[in-house]
């Protein structure tokens, strides 16, 4: 499974790179702290599948890495995704990268 780091997720943002950012997680998490992208709770993913893109990379994440794991793993499975990458540790990482300074979060 592809991984990308939260250092390397940011570079990726000012460097304003395509790609699609997807958000695993229920609606109360995304409402309380996200990094954007679109919110595809896991538990509705499949119903969405048409809006991922199949021509770009797709960065999922959650909070600590796990659920999007899972999500990537049904979308490679089921519909045979190559473009699917998981934020390692997700925003739980994010927030500690955030937190040491080593970059800040857009809005």
């Amino acid at each position: 499974m592809q991984e990308i780091s939260p250092f390397s997720l940011q570079q990726k943002i000012i460097n304003k790179e395509d790609f699609q950012l997807i958000d695993v997680r229920e609606a109360n998490e995304h409402a309380a702290f996200n990094i954007g992208g679109t919110l595809m709770p896991l538990s509705e993913l499949m119903d969405h599948v048409e809006k991922i893109s199949i021509n770009k990379p797709v960065i999922i994440y959650c909070k600590k890495g796990i659920r999007s794991q899972i999500a990537i793993q049904r979308l490679e499975e089921k519909f045979k995704f190559t473009n699917l990458i998981n934020l390692r540790g997700g925003t739980d990482s994010w927030i500690k990268e955030n937190q040491s300074s080593r970059f800040k979060a857009q809005d």
